[in-house]
């Protein structure tokens, strides 16, 4: 895969019981999850270090254990792979759109049956992993299901393929349907009416937080998930971070008040995590430079995709 390097921190413990020692790289034999991470935050509206995150989201691993108390369960026996970082170029946005476009079909086509995991960068990957699984199975149905403050539509002519539109250059280049979208997490005073025009006029679904609360996070994630997966082939998962509160988000610049709580977006990868329908997540726009001295929000992300991870080691047993 051309475009594919190592990444610029990587652990050399050779084994133990913690994620740094259990996350091994990519070989040849075929892995339940590769990772890869997409480094760029040039294409955020608003100034991000989200770049960072693939490194920063690696260099946590040691302060886990592969061990779930609360599931008594260990990760250890499902096997997962870090493909390393997608190249990013220093100035060209479009380029290195392509190159993680390039790189997510590549990896989905030569790994059919591994779930894929992407590290973002700001939410701009999405798009462009979205259309790397169209390209590799052009004749599938894909749904996206999106925890998220925003809905992310704003319109690409205006501001390029920024992290604010991935949703819009979805459904206007048709490689998703706007109905095949479902958005978790919207609340407050964050949504322009344009843009909530737009997701009604392409029949996007849209939940708010405060509906979500109404049913319990997890569940109403659970039952939209299980409606969207019956009418597509496989379905795209993308956190975006700014989800989440405010106060347990300080490493995430649009994180607002009202978000999830930590527990809410846990609860709620751990049921993602168990549907099979699900084939590919990813994380986005966590700026590791506006994080705690503690490095909360970083923690927080790793412990998220954890979840998500203990939650397909939940499928596997059939549980």
């Amino acid at each position: 895969m051309k475009h594919l390097q190592l990444p610029e921190w990587t652990w050399r413990d050779a084994s133990g019981d913690f994620v740094h020692q259990w996350v091994k790289p990519l070989g040849q034999e075929v892995p339940d999850m590769i990772l890869y991470g997409a480094p760029i935050s040039r294409s955020s509206i608003s100034v991000s270090g989200a770049s960072l995150y693939p490194m920063e989201f690696r260099k946590m691993w040691k302060g886990f254990s592969t061990y779930n108390l609360d599931a008594d369960l260990n990760l250890s026996s499902y096997s997962v792979r870090d493909a390393g970082d997608i190249a990013i170029h220093t100035t060209d946005i479009l380029l290195s759109h392509e190159h993680i476009e390039e790189t997510t079909r590549e990896i989905v086509s030569e790994f059919e049956n591994s779930t894929t995991c992407l590290i973002g960068g700001d939410h701009s990957v999405t798009a462009c992993a979205v259309r790397g699984v169209k390209r590799a199975f052009p004749s599938e149905r894909i749904g996206i299901l999106q925890l998220d403050t925003h809905l992310d539509v704003r319109n690409p002519a205006e501001l390029g393929p920024a992290n604010g539109t991935p949703i819009r250059q979805l459904i206007d280049g048709g490689v998703v349907r706007g109905e095949d979208v479902v958005n978790i997490g919207l609340h407050g005073y964050f949504n322009a009416a344009p843009l909530v025009a737009y997701a009604k006029e392409h029949g996007i679904r849209m939940v708010t937080l405060r509906k979500a609360r109404e049913l319990g996070v997890a569940q109403c994630v659970v039952e939209e998930l299980t409606a969207l997966a019956e009418r597509v082939n496989r379905v795209y998962v993308t956190i975006d971070m700014d989800v989440l509160d405010i106060s347990v988000a300080p490493g995430v610049p649009a994180s607002t008040p009202g978000g999830m709580s930590a527990e809410e977006l846990f609860s709620s990868l751990l049921v993602i995590g168990q549907h099979k329908a699900v084939r590919h997540i990813d994380f986005v726009c966590l700026d590791p430079t506006r994080d705690a001295a503690t490095n909360a929000t970083v923690k927080t992300g790793v412990y998220a995709w954890l979840e998500f991870v203990t939650g397909r080691v939940l499928l596997q047993r059939g549980k």
